[in-house]
């Protein structure tokens, strides 16, 4: 598994955004950038720097995913029929770790994937330790015994921030089955992704 190094806060403070909806982002207090320069008067944007950016904050929403395992999800859309954009973004939603996040058994897409490594999540009644798995429609995922104990756990479904959307359907606090695959427009992201800059970017 690769392991993120940098700060999370630091791609909120690049990107000027409040990535995940966190009430403890810097943004919220700092909406410029990092740096002596932060403040300074922005410059135009090419088309080139407005795809780079759609693509470094999808990618870092879902985890700061490693840059080869995006552009394979990336091809993977390209080869299923209707919009690659809609595609991609339907992919990323079945991943297990983002399945994990979205059903509130951790409180960040990083502590989603920190269970998941370490052997607390379940997928039709087997253990899996692989966050980037892709789970199909159906697929029930749940948590083992020892997580229904974990102060992350029981803290994150306290979490007044977050709902759960409704193709993540809970049965109970501990499980949760993967009804369908989400369309761009019902996946609640706290701020606006562009799928299509990121198809561009990868199309040129």
């Amino acid at each position: 598994m690769s392991k993120r190094k940098s700060s999370k806060h630091k791609l909120d403070r690049r990107m000027g955004e409040n990535i995940w909806g966190r009430p403890n982002s810097p943004v919220n207090k700092r909406s410029y950038g990092p740096g002596q320069h932060g403040q300074r008067r922005k410059s135009k944007v090419s088309d080139f720097g407005l795809q780079l950016r759609a693509k470094q904050k999808l990618k870092g929403y879902y985890g700061d995913v490693t840059e080869k395992q995006f552009r394979s999800t990336y091809k993977d859309a390209t080869r299923l029929k209707g919009d690659t954009g809609q595609n991609l973004i339907g992919l990323l939603e079945r991943r297990l770790d983002m399945i994990v996040y979205r059903a509130k058994f951790a409180p960040t897409i990083f502590a989603a994937r920190q269970i998941v490594n370490h052997g607390h999540i379940y997928v039709n009644g087997v253990k899996c330790n692989i966050p980037s798995r892709r789970c199909d429609v159906g697929d029930v995922i749940s948590l083992g015994n020892k997580a229904k104990e974990m102060v992350l756990v029981i803290e994150a479904q306290s979490l007044p921030e977050r709902e759960i959307p409704d193709y993540v359907a809970p049965d109970g606090n501990d499980k949760v089955q993967f009804t369908r695959v989400p369309k761009l427009d019902e996946v609640p992201y706290p701020v606006t992704m562009e799928p299509n800059l990121v198809v561009e970017f990868y199309s040129r």
